[in-house]
């Protein structure tokens, strides 16, 4: 069953941060932990992605791993500063996209799974 336009959700309140790193195990268990912490309801992850990349005056040619982690608009920020201080990375890629359309269903999912457990 398809979901019309009439029927997405225009404001959603969710988003998705986009997160590479250079080690997919490492990348799997913390973001099994920002799942665990509630902080984002899912992250799907695809492996392989290859980077090409500027890096201290040299063109670095990588293979990577990506994952988009979905979660409430209001953990964003500490999502990011989540990432930052955990990251192998000297600078990790990290990138926040606001969902403006969505499944009214999907988004109440995300939603209920990042609501602290009582």
């Amino acid at each position: 069953m398809s979901t019309g336009i009439s029927e997405l959700i225009l404001t959603t309140g969710i988003s998705e941060v986009i997160v590479t790193a250079d080690d997919p195990e490492w990348l799997a268990g913390f973001t099994r932990t920002l799942i665990e912490e509630r902080l984002c309801a899912c992250a799907q992850h695809l492996v392989p992605i290859r980077s090409i990349y500027r890096w201290r005056g040299d063109i670095e040619d990588t293979t990577e791993v990506r994952v988009a982690l979905h979660t409430r608009n209001e953990f964003v920020a500490e999502l990011i500063q989540r990432i930052e201080q955990d990251h192998p990375y000297e600078v990790p890629c990290v990138l926040a996209v606001s969902i403006d359309n969505a499944s009214p269903a999907y988004v109440d999912w995300v939603r209920s799974e990042t609501v602290p457990e009582a």
